[in-house]
């Protein structure tokens, strides 16, 4: 039975499992339309109620299945949507570029608003500009019922602290810094946000891709100590007879700080994989030993954006 957290002080209860949109815009693979619809129906049966997209998965085609997906389900879901990241290199920050993005997200949302409107990977855009034009305008558009609630996403969790300090925000959105290999969230921003009232999102309790029997995309940009070390937590689980996929997802699941952990789904296997995980329980000797694998390597990040 799904479990629900809330989100801050919005009043939101979200499910502690998100569905992360990105595969619907063929981020990891092909999905076919009707694969993406079929998923994105099986976890609202579920409960997975926090449905996470950006025009920039996919380039529109992401948030374009996902309205598709949702029509006559609209009411069922806590919306999120981003702005500010339009594709590899291209980000707009502007209070004019912002309010557009918006209009062309709802159009391909089917919808009239969203519930959460986050400014996506902010660390790409200059400071002065993310807090003095950016933020303002999102908050406009709360005003104008445009989106519920606002927000900031990025990789840094310096800037992160930085927005939820000085961005007059709801929520913030982390991802890479909880799951099996690496934890520096809970130090370094999980207080800060917490200490405010404002909600907190754990994104990527796979590692993009890296706690998987998959071989990671080849965009990855961990350094290669951490996807050698994530390399050999696969290989021990697996000679285990374990899923670490499962592990990682379900060990994300126990961490009280964040309202709800996004993970990408494309297909009905994979919503009901994700479902399984909330079935097990973490075993603290496992848990341990993962982290003697991985060592050192512990922690280890990259460099994304302006900021780091």
């Amino acid at each position: 039975m799904m479990q629900y957290r809330k989100l801050g002080k919005t009043g939101l209860n979200v499910s502690v499992i998100g569905y992360g949109a990105s595969p619907l815009g063929n981020a990891f693979g092909e999905v076919t339309p009707e694969q993406g619809i079929a998923a994105v129906h099986r976890a609202i049966d579920q409960g997975i109620n926090l449905f996470d997209v950006s025009p920039y998965y996919g380039l529109t085609l992401a948030e374009t299945r996902l309205g598709e997906a949702l029509q006559g389900r609209r009411e069922r879901v806590i919306l999120m949507t981003k702005c500010g990241r339009y594709g590899m290199a291209e980000f707009d920050f502007s209070r004019a570029r912002i309010r557009r993005s918006v209009e062309e997200s709802l159009a391909r949302l089917r919808t009239d608003h969203v519930d959460i409107l986050l400014a996506h990977d902010i660390e790409f855009g200059e400071w002065e500009q993310i807090r003095d034009e950016t933020f303002p305008a999102l908050r406009e558009l709360k005003q104008e019922g445009k989106t519920r609630f606002i927000g900031a996403s990025a990789l840094p969790l310096g800037i992160l602290r930085c927005a939820a300090e000085q961005g007059e925000l709801d929520l913030i959105l982390s991802y890479c810094h909880y799951n099996l290999m690496i934890q520096d969230l809970d130090q370094h921003l999980a207080p800060t946000v917490n200490g405010l009232g404002l909600g907190l999102i754990n994104a990527s309790p796979l590692h993009m891709g890296l706690l998987t029997e998959r071989n990671p995309p080849v965009w990855h940009p961990a350094p290669p100590d951490a996807k050698l070390a994530a390399r050999e937590v696969v290989d021990y689980c697996k000679s285990k007879g374990l899923d670490v996929s499962e592990i990682a997802l379900r060990f994300c699941l126990d961490y009280p700080d964040a309202a709800s952990t996004l993970t990408g789904m494309g297909s009905v296997a994979e919503v009901d994989h994700n479902l399984a995980a909330m079935k097990t329980v973490t075993d603290p000797a496992l848990i341990a030993q993962i982290r003697m694998i991985v060592g050192s390597r512990f922690n280890l990040t990259w460099p994304s954006g302006r900021a780091n």
